[in-house]
């Protein structure tokens, strides 16, 4: 199964989660790609969940989807917005993926009546997956970033697995650790040291260690590591807080990390292929004129529950100079206290989401968009809301709601799709992945794309009743953009190109290089609003 000339490097979390090994796997991607090199990343999440489609937000932060439709974890966000580069589920390998495939095994007597075990055949199936993702990308380097932390009892096949490929191929292992300090000038390594004694346990050698820490690491800290550690100094790098993500390829090349990589496994130096990330990063901190948007939510109190979204606002803001201020406000707090709480921002945002909880928040926040000229962007449920709030303000039809929330409702302007009526079984039933749309000429969303066909991902079960659309248009309501042949409406607008929605999930594909249309519209809208405010 030797894959020769392809090359692997497993980037490996200690001490504790959340250091960032999502971010640090993107960095080094983007390094590895700006030379030339066709990088691929893959993932493994420890959870028996076959994938993420029926995770909660609260719990586990975005659910990211791809072209192909894969619900994945959000850090394939992140390896995205950093290659500038559409990924599949190929990618994606997970503990539920893995154990169902080897149950049907079982099941279907591919064993050959042997006793099925981790090892051989569960850390056979990982290795299979991984060198079979490096043949169907044709990558030169595959990047692993295994999720959870070393110890942990749902990734340690996995390791195992890494450990046996590293026999038949070329793999580096880096470990990504955390130093504390206790005090100013006093950091404490003896974690990180136990840390990198387990995974030599485990037969791992980590080459090169990543540490997040309170301070920049000092001499003494980096020889405690390097002796203990069995490591080169040299080899020893700091992983600061940055203020922007995309700043962080930068200050990890400056220390050398890159050209430590190089050494090992052979890689050329020069770059071939920048880009406009130097100049966009730029933007981010030159940007001075600053716009306040109000993010209608109901997981707010997650950071990670709308990151997409964030980070198109980010990629929006640096293709026009812009520093887009976001506030995250609870639905509910809009039940309670009503719209005016948003009287100071200049744009309003209501993404998607699903569940009852916070939906007549979200429709009084877009009836206040409406007649208060703020402007308006509404993705997934935030389209179907904005319909729901047209019907019963401009319509007249008080009770109109969508079918997910009032089964019994007189107008229901929402509704299942019709493939969606029969499921019963959640996991990936959804209208999931890339779809083209047929975007009308002479509207803003045709403004925005500046074309009349058009791709994006979508999430959804509802969508805008076809027998409503009619009346909903003769009354003002723009349908601007409608599947090719099914005739699903994928783009609403209002007259005064203010308001924009879409039922699919623009901000999936923003990268910093190519923000998302819709994002960009919505900017400048947001600027126009602040200009007519003073």
């Amino acid at each position: 199964m030797s894959s020769s000339k392809r090359k692997y490097i497993v980037v490996l979390g200690s001490i504790m989660s959340g250091l960032g090994k999502g971010i640090v796997t993107s960095s080094l991607l983007r390094m590895i790609k700006i030379r030339g090199y066709d990088v691929v990343p893959i993932k493994f999440d420890g959870y028996l969940n076959v994938d993420c489609g029926t995770m909660n937000p609260f719990r586990h932060g975005e659910v990211f989807v791809l072209d192909d439709g894969a619900e994945v974890d959000m850090d394939f966000g992140t390896y995205e917005r950093f290659l500038n580069k559409s990924l599949s589920s190929i990618c994606s390998i997970t503990g539920g993926k893995l154990f169902k495939t080897i149950l049907e095994k079982e099941r279907r007597g591919e064993y050959l009546g042997r006793d099925v075990q981790f090892i051989p055949h569960l850390t056979d199936e990982i290795k299979k997956r991984v060198l079979e993702a490096g043949e169907q990308t044709k990558a030169d380097i595959l990047i692993i970033e295994v999720g959870g932390t070393v110890g942990d009892l749902e990734n340690g096949y996995f390791l195992e697995a890494m450990r046996q490929l590293s026999h038949d191929e070329e793999v580096l292992f880096l470990q990504l650790t955390y130093v504390h300090s206790l005090s100013k000038g006093e950091p404490k390594t003896k974690p990180t040291q136990h840390a990198n004694r387990l995974i030599q346990s485990l037969g791992i050698k980590p080459e090169i260690i990543l540490c997040r820490e309170d301070e920049p690491l000092i001499k003494e800290a980096k020889e405690k590591i390097g002796l203990y550690c069995n490591i080169n100094q040299e080899s020893i790098y700091d992983d600061p807080y940055v203020n922007s993500v995309y700043k962080l390829p930068a200050t990890l090349e400056k220390q050398g990390l890159y050209d430590d990589i190089a050494k090992r496994l052979r890689l050329r130096k020069k770059e071939v292929k920048v880009g406009k990330w130097r100049k966009y990063v730029k933007n981010i901190d030159r940007a001075k004129k600053e716009v306040n948007i109000a993010l209608i939510g109901k997981y707010t109190s997650v950071k990670d529950a709308y990151v997409s979204v964030e980070e198109a606002l980010v990629h929006s803001g640096a293709t026009l100079n812009l520093k887009p201020k976001l506030t995250f406000v609870e639905a509910n707090e809009i039940e309670k206290n009503g719209a005016e709480i948003l009287k100071d921002c200049h744009g309003i945002i209501v993404p998607g989401g699903f569940g009852k909880r916070g939906i007549e928040g979200k429709i009084s926040a877009i009836e206040y968009a409406r007649k208060n000229n703020k402007a308006f962007l509404g993705l997934c449920l935030g389209m179907q809301m904005m319909v729901v709030e047209y019907a019963r303000n401009v319509l007249g039809w008080k009770s109109a709601n969508s079918t997910e929330f009032d089964k019994n409702t007189p107008y229901p302007v929402i509704d299942l799709l019709p493939e969606q009526q029969r499921i019963v079984e959640k996991g990936g039933t959804m209208r999931l992945g890339a779809y083209p749309a047929v975007i009308k000429k002479e509207t803003y969303a045709y403004e925005c794309y500046g074309k009349e066909q058009i791709e994006e991902r979508h999430r959804h079960r509802y969508e805008v009743t076809p027998r409503y659309t009619e009346k909903l248009e003769k009354e003002g309501l723009i349908f601007s953009g409608r599947s090719p042949k099914k005739q699903i409406v994928e783009m609403a607008e209002w007259k005064n190109r203010l308001g924009i929605a879409t039922q699919a999930h623009p901000e999936l594909k923003s990268r910093l290089e190519e923000p998302a249309p819709l994002f960009v519209g919505f900017l400048r809208n947001v600027v126009r609003v602040k200009k007519l405010s003073r």
